[in-house]
């Protein structure tokens, strides 16, 4: 079984693979009932790491939508001892759609009502949604840092950023995580040297969308060789994709997103698959990566 993870060099340690709220609250969204009961589900099977956003909702007008159902759900669990919940803002959802707000009023604000829907004092890993373009990075993440020195906030991550944004970023704050897009069959971060700098800073790269999609795909999307791999390990193919995630970067730690309970216990069972060096080539060929 792989084992638990440090969430970045100065932070705490979380189970190999979390659970991603968003689809938990975006269009097509489940039953509050139903998320709950999926988020609950996630951590008695072992996940201490929860992604949210007050952007995960339908519109603007129930923005924090995903931050007070895990509020809910962690209040029904009965402790936080040991789990992380990282949020983000940065992202305002007008009529449904995602537009970038990385202004430093706005990122204030944000937090603020983030603080109110998880109903705590201080959030423990705040990240910057995407960069805006309108606003370099260094005044978002600066304000962050105001943040963080104020006390709201205990960690400072950025999201959804290239090796540019996330030097400058640096430069502002400590960065304790990137949360980009990385899966089997979507390796930027590889490929741009991302991953490589999170590894040589001690900074932990949570993959968002590690099945090829966000939301989860149905089905996934697929080779015939990973069939044929997870067919050798005694695992299904969301098991395989996770598992060649844990295997590329001891500082990965991939957080699917699902409205099923059952596809939450197959993937946090994915740390206990082990893929071997040939495996892991043959499943490199397989994508041409």
């Amino acid at each position: 079984m792989t084992e638990p993870r440090a969430l970045g060099a100065a932070g705490p340690t979380v189970h190999p693979i979390g659970l991603g709220g968003a689809s938990l609250s975006i269009a097509g969204r489940p039953p509050e009932d139903d998320g709950v009961r999926v988020i609950l589900t996630a951590l008695e099977h072992g996940a201490t790491f929860i992604d949210t956003a007050d952007a995960y909702c339908v519109d603007e007008s129930e923005a924090g939508h995903n931050e007070r159902l895990v509020a809910r759900a962690l209040r029904e669990w009965g402790s936080t001892e040991g789990i992380v919940v990282g949020t983000k803002g940065g992202v305002r959802r007008p009529g449904g759609r995602w537009v970038k707000d990385g202004t430093p009023e706005h990122l204030r604000s944000a937090c603020a009502a983030s603080l109110q829907a998880l109903g705590v004092e201080r959030i423990d890993l705040y990240q910057l949604h995407a960069p805006d373009p309108r606003v370099p990075i260094t005044e978002s993440v600066g304000a962050l840092e105001e943040l963080r020195r104020e006390g709201r906030v205990r960690w400072i991550g950025v999201s959804n950023v290239g090796v540019a944004e996330l030097e400058a970023a640096r430069t502002e704050a400590p960065i304790l995580t990137v949360q980009n897009a990385l899966s089997l069959w979507k390796g930027d971060a590889g490929t741009s040297g991302l991953l490589a700098i999170c590894e040589a800073a001690g900074i932990g790269f949570l993959a968002h969308s590690p099945l090829g999609g966000h939301p989860r795909p149905e089905p996934l999307p697929g080779h015939d060789e990973v069939a044929a791999v997870a067919r050798d390990v005694g695992a299904t193919p969301a098991q395989v994709a996770l598992a060649w995630l844990l295997a590329r970067s001891p500082t990965v730690i991939p957080h699917p997103g699902t409205k099923s309970v059952e596809h939450v216990v197959e993937d946090l069972a994915a740390a206990e698959v082990e893929l071997s060096a040939g495996q892991m080539g043959r499943l490199r060929k397989a994508i041409g990566g």
